[in-house]
């Protein structure tokens, strides 16, 4: 579960900090999420974190990032979950499924809203801290799920009682990126039609 959690803050970082302590021998990853330790595995999770590292310092690229890895971190995170189950029955598995799925959702909503809001503003010097210190807070608390599990449930419990009141927030926040998102695609996509269209308007 807090590997699915961690996910929707960063999922490449998450993977390769867990990955790394596997391949290591440094811990023993339940079920069958030792997968994760595999060499191409975590040489994917390094190119792709070294992308993201370099996008969330740019405003603009950072919100359309944020936008895509919705439909990345959540589906990841479900499947992290479920693989730490493997071992379990298929209803406990399919239970992690959704578990994982929701935690990473909502710490990737609630990521998305903060940074979405340092976007916003001129200067460049929040966005940059911000991602700095997600990297270090995502990095730290793999690894204290790793090896202090007790503790990162506490964590969790008290990440889900914000979560409760913060949900409208953060469901307004993913729609707004998303919207943006789509909007920058839309005015890019079919100038001649957006033209067009403002024509029709300005003659009507």
């Amino acid at each position: 579960m807090g590997s699915a959690w961690l996910s929707g803050f960063n999922l490449y970082a998450t993977v390769l900090t867990l990955g790394l302590l596997q391949r290591f021998h440094l811990v023993k990853l339940p079920g069958t999420l030792d997968f994760i330790s595999h060499g191409w595995v975590l040489a994917v999770a390094a190119v792709l974190y070294s992308i993201e590292f370099l996008a969330d310092k740019i405003p603009w690229v950072d919100s359309a990032w944020d936008a895509i890895h919705t439909f990345i971190r959540v589906p990841a995170g479900a499947i992290m979950a479920a693989s730490a189950f493997a071992d379990f029955d298929p209803a406990v598995r399919a239970a992690a499924l959704l578990a994982g799925g929701s935690l990473a959702l909502g710490s990737h909503g609630t990521k998305a809203s903060v940074r979405m809001a340092a976007n916003a503003s001129p200067e460049p010097f929040s966005n940059i801290l911000l991602s700095l210190l997600e990297d270090v807070f995502t990095v730290g608390l793999a690894i204290l799920a790793a090896f202090h599990p007790a503790v990162i449930l506490a964590i969790l419990v008290l990440f889900l009682l914000l979560l409760a009141w913060l949900m409208p927030k953060v469901l307004r926040a993913i729609r707004r990126m998303l919207d943006r998102v789509a909007g920058m695609f839309g005015s890019h996509s079919n100038p001649d039609l957006a033209a067009g269209s403002h024509r029709e308007r300005s003659s009507q």
